[in-house]
């Protein structure tokens, strides 16, 4: 008969946290201690079963991530630990990002969310304004008719205002979303959506304002992370390291609008012909195999770089090989 006493899963990575705290010390700033954030993440991993599941060092990872970015695990919304396919990732709030502007002390930003039957006026031009008079009863993402994120910079004359359709947020999570169901927007009924499209809004109005370093790094993995793909982060640079599911390589980044923008709001590369004779039998097969539409794999491809009309014409004959 055996004396050995299993070891919970809390345990095992409390044990782990406390042999790598310092590294966590390293990377944190001054206002947060290294067993605080040790206690957050055991926190949010004992009430969440599909974090249990997740492999340590992508939570220990997740943590850093956390900490390189000053931003505190359940706390405020400011961010949380996120399970995706067995691998745990920090995915930054809306109030985190909020905060991290509010430190930096040069503007500030906000977001709302508009339920059916509130009073809601905005409009766009040289004189910009939002007017919300919350009134509505619903109590559920799908009565959220619009999202909303104001940012002014200080002493600046108007406000930056960003409006989104929730039928625009949910285009804009399906032609994104690389884990489908596991997206932590969509799991549990949808419960975080409102957190997801607010933040899609606030992420189009950081654009304009003035940022910090923090602040930078920040919508960099908040824009990835929302994905649902694997990244690094070095605490400098974000780094995309898979492959879609479909074959389409998708290395360097993620566009958060859609075409035209890097993840630093330069302009994309255009696709030389080099690259494109290069990737253009897993393309092709994409299309011969119907895992994607020509518009759907166009789309794909333009979210990492821009496809000319001829490179575009070829793309639209591989559909037609079938016929």
């Amino acid at each position: 008969m055996s004396n050995q006493v299993a070891v919970s899963p809390a345990k095992t990575l409390n044990d782990f946290m406390d042999k790598y705290k310092g590294q966590i010390a390293l990377a944190l700033p001054k206002h947060i201690t290294a067993d605080r954030m040790v206690r957050l993440a055991m926190t949010a991993f004992s009430q969440n079963p599909g974090l249990q599941k997740c492999d340590m060092h992508s939570i220990f990872a997740s943590v850093v991530i956390a900490a390189q970015l000053g931003l505190e695990i359940g706390v405020g919304g400011q961010g949380y630990l996120v399970p995706y396919k067995g691998k745990a990732t920090f995915v930054p709030g809306w109030q985190g990002l909020v905060d991290l502007v509010s430190r930096a002390g040069r503007a500030t930003v906000w977001t709302g969310a508009v339920y059916r039957g509130d009073e809601f006026e905005w409009a766009l031009g040289d004189k910009p304004f939002v007017t919300h008079r919350p009134g509505g009863d619903g109590d559920s993402w799908k009565d959220i008719s619009h999202v909303y994120a104001i940012g002014r910079v200080n002493g600046s004359q108007h406000p930056v205002i960003e409006v989104w359709t929730m039928d625009r947020i949910v285009r804009h999570l399906n032609k994104f979303n690389k884990v489908g169901a596991m997206h932590y927007a969509v799991k549990d009924n949808g419960q975080n959506m409102e957190m997801y499209a607010r933040k899609v809004a606030l992420l189009q109005v950081l654009k304009y304002m003035p940022k910090s370093v923090e602040v930078q790094r920040a919508t960099d993995v908040a824009a990835v992370a929302d994905t649902g793909r694997s990244f690094t982060f070095d605490g400098e640079v974000v780094t995309v390291k898979d492959v879609d599911e479909d074959g389409v390589v998708m290395d360097q980044g993620y566009d958060d609008v859609g075409a035209g923008a890097s993840p630093r709001g330069g302009q994309l590369p255009t696709c030389s012909a080099e690259s494109f004779a290069a990737k253009s039998p897993s393309w092709r097969q994409v299309i011969l195999s119907e895992k994607k539409s020509v518009d759907g794999l166009i789309a794909t491809i333009e979210t990492k770089e821009l496809l000319t009309d001829e490179q575009k014409t070829v793309i639209d004959s591989w559909s037609h090989e079938n016929d």
